[in-house]
């Protein structure tokens, strides 16, 4: 498991799991997810064409209580999961099994939680 300056990521094989965190120049405001996702869309193509392929998936699910914008690409799976001043982006490559964990288990508790 690796630690980078801001989220955590755990490899096996050529799998991996890993959570970043980015800030937000303004503090995300749930009513306004319609406009968060179109803007996400864009972001997540950009990912997947970078990455040399297209998004086979796009879709609104609930992670951590929230209302998110997840993508999948190649044999990637993004989510992004907005609160306050910061964004979670949580990603996966080359497994389906730990990804669905990752997504299934993420929570934001703890004092970091506290300071959004």
């Amino acid at each position: 498991m690796t630690h980078p300056p801001a989220g955590v990521a755990a490899r096996h094989g050529a799998g991996l799991v890993s959570v970043s965190v980015f800030p937000l120049v303004k503090p995300y405001d749930p009513a306004k997810f319609p406009a968060a996702a179109k803007e996400l869309d864009g972001v997540a193509a950009r990912l997947a064409k970078e990455a040399g392929t297209t998004l086979t998936q796009s879709e609104t699910v609930t992670v951590g209580n929230r209302k998110v914008r997840a993508y999948s690409y190649g044999t990637s799976r993004i989510a992004f999961v907005l609160v306050g001043k910061r964004e979670y982006q949580l990603f996966c490559a080359h497994t389906t099994t730990a990804c669905d964990l990752l997504f299934s288990s993420f929570t934001l508790a703890g004092p970091q939680a506290l300071q959004l």
